[in-house]
């Protein structure tokens, strides 16, 4: 794992939920905007792309495949990009990765910005593979990071944890309450957030506003890391 001195896992929570947020925010971009598609939550993806192989109408196979392929092409760059500083500190490894996926969003809003100079397919897959790319570069280096309950994209486990220890058979524990709960409301503000972004001001927005709350989080949290490495 990136980094020989560890920082504790409590220290990234706050970043991880920060993150969780922008989550909402491009899911709100990528469904309410470019049509009926998620860049972050491929589970989604899979089961449209059923629907659009039977040919239910208003699916896009072609939306899809691009999110799924560039969601999957993000995410091996984290991982080469966690390899690469695996000797080195943490704090440089979480450097670079909120730094490039604060770039790929805000290449995305700028593609937004640009909607009326490009053709509207183009800016439409253009915004759908970096905001795919962003978030599978983002789910592959929050899987080495190895916090329970904080992918930051998909809730369905953290949901059924919640409940699951919540229930009497469990004996009434129910650990990472806080953070599980956090994590729901993180995503559901974002998406809210994003929501009326969308709907009232356009999609460059909130896509910029996810990139300066990557970056932001993730300089805040490297800011009290050891240069070490």
């Amino acid at each position: 794992m990136p980094g020989q001195q560890d920082t504790p896992k409590d220290a990234i929570v706050p970043l991880l939920l920060l993150i969780s947020a922008t989550t909402g925010l491009v899911d709100a971009v990528s469904v309410l905007g470019l049509g009926k598609v998620f860049t972050a939550n491929m589970t989604g993806n899979i089961v449209f792309l059923g629907f659009a192989l039977a040919g239910a109408p208003g699916f896009s196979w072609q939306l899809y495949v691009t999110a799924l392929l560039l969601f999957f092409g993000g995410a091996g760059v984290a991982g080469r990009v966690g390899k690469i500083h695996a000797l080195r500190s943490r704090r440089r490894w979480l450097l670079w990765a909120g730094s490039i996926e604060a770039i790929l969003l805000g290449l995305a809003a700028i593609c937004a910005l640009a909607g009326g100079t490009l053709p509207v397919e183009i800016a439409v897959l253009a915004m759908i593979a970096l905001t795919a790319a962003a978030m599978g570069f983002r789910n592959a280096t929050v899987r080495q990071l190895k916090v329970a309950d904080l992918t930051t994209t998909v809730l369905t486990l953290t949901i059924a944890g919640l409940a699951a220890d919540s229930s009497a058979a469990s004996g009434g524990g129910n650990p990472n309450l806080g953070r599980r709960i956090g994590a729901i409301l993180a995503i559901l503000i974002g998406a809210l957030i994003g929501a009326l972004l969308v709907l009232h001001v356009g999609l460059a927005l909130p896509l910029a506003l996810g990139a300066l709350i990557t970056l932001g989080a993730t300089i805040a949290l490297a800011h009290d890391l050891p240069h070490d490495g």
